[in-house]
């Protein structure tokens, strides 16, 4: 059915796992980010709008994992934990202006809003404004990831989910007409995890079907597929197009756009 969205705005997730290489510490993938940059600016020459919202990956995650960052203050280890939070802050940055270099290539304007600048607390209900994102122009790509925040004692810091900043920016935003999520290493959510030999992908799941899903704790502090899940439950109550689709193929994003459905996993309640 072509012509489904004359012209759609996109909330775009590009996962940490599809732009680092989550197991090597800082280690981003060049190809993938210029990817990425080339179908933002397809998408926005179609008269599309977007959103961005990126993970950490291996930027945020390793070092995070370590000092249990996500657990917020520890006083045996409080020190560490304060350097390790600046460190990863640091780390952050660098991913999210390798980003925005390559979106910036593609005669891309962006409005950049790291979330330690603006945001406190963690989980779907954290404080901060999210007018300038919500509001932000039709030609302007606004770009947010998730990020280490300023919380209230005792806790003093922890991790603000990209995922979260998904469910708050589609609640808040009265134009979001599709949320994605870029996955890096599977076309969308699978029957049993992707390296299981029987794992098929599932095209439609509700929040009534059960998953079997695959967290891996040793590299992942914000709950993995099962947050994502949540999360998109959560957005699909106020988006009509609620999608995990596979970011090392970027003509999928097109082809939703073009015929209503591609190959992926469709988030529906």
């Amino acid at each position: 059915m072509a012509g489904l969205t004359k012209m759609a705005h996109l909330l775009i997730k590009f996962g940490g796992g599809l732009i680092t290489d989550k197991s090597a510490m800082k280690t981003a993938d060049a190809d993938v980010i210029t990817n990425l940059a080339n179908l933002t600016h397809q998408l926005i020459s179609q008269g599309h709008a977007l959103t961005i919202v990126h993970g950490a990956g291996s930027f945020g995650h390793l070092k995070a994992k370590k000092w249990r960052i996500a657990q917020g203050a520890d006083e045996a280890i409080l020190t560490e934990q304060i350097l390790a939070v600046d460190s990863i802050r640091e780390d952050m940055l660098e991913l999210d202006s390798i980003l925005c270099e390559a979106l910036e290539q593609q005669n891309i304007e962006i409005r950049n809003l790291p979330p330690s600048q603006w945001a406190r607390e963690t989980g779907p209900n954290f404080t901060g404004s999210l007018t300038p994102i919500t509001n932000c122009p039709t030609d302007i790509v606004a770009v947010t990831f998730g990020d280490v925040v300023d919380c209230d004692p005792p806790k003093r810091f922890g991790i603000l989910s990209g995922d979260d900043l998904m469910v708050r920016i589609a609640q808040e935003s009265e134009s979001i007409t599709h949320c994605i999520f870029l996955l890096g290493d599977t076309e969308g959510l699978l029957s049993a995890p992707p390296s299981h030999p029987s794992a098929e992908l599932i095209p439609i799941w509700k929040p009534s079907h059960e998953i079997s899903g695959d967290h891996d704790t040793t590299q992942d502090v914000t709950g993995g597929i099962f947050l994502k899940l949540e999360s998109a439950a959560m957005i699909a109550q106020n988006v009509e197009h609620v999608w995990f689709l596979d970011g090392r193929k970027t003509d999928r994003v097109i082809q939703l756009l073009d015929d209503g459905t591609t190959r992926g996993t469709r988030i529906m309640l």
